[in-house]
């Protein structure tokens, strides 16, 4: 059964509530002692580190042009 507690004790302590649920851990918030909301604890996505090189070879450059460039002469320099 899921931990409970009231609006007004959810309010004041909100931040520290949130901060102490685990994955899958579920808190009731009741008012004049009926269920009105339920915060569920959510696991922190893992990302894994970015390694040099891994995108080699998804960029495929067709051609070299600077003709776009012209456009933007006036502000180059």
């Amino acid at each position: 059964m899921p931990a409970t507690i009231t609006v007004d004790e959810a309010q004041a302590h909100l931040k520290e509530l949130i901060g102490s649920l685990a994955p899958g851990e579920e808190l009731v918030i009741t008012q004049d002692q009926r269920p009105v909301a339920k915060i569920v604890g959510q696991a922190v996505p893992i990302r894994n580190p970015r390694r040099p090189g891994s995108a080699k070879g998804k960029l495929i450059i067709l051609k070299e042009d600077d003709e776009h460039l012209k456009d933007f002469e006036e502000y180059m320099g």
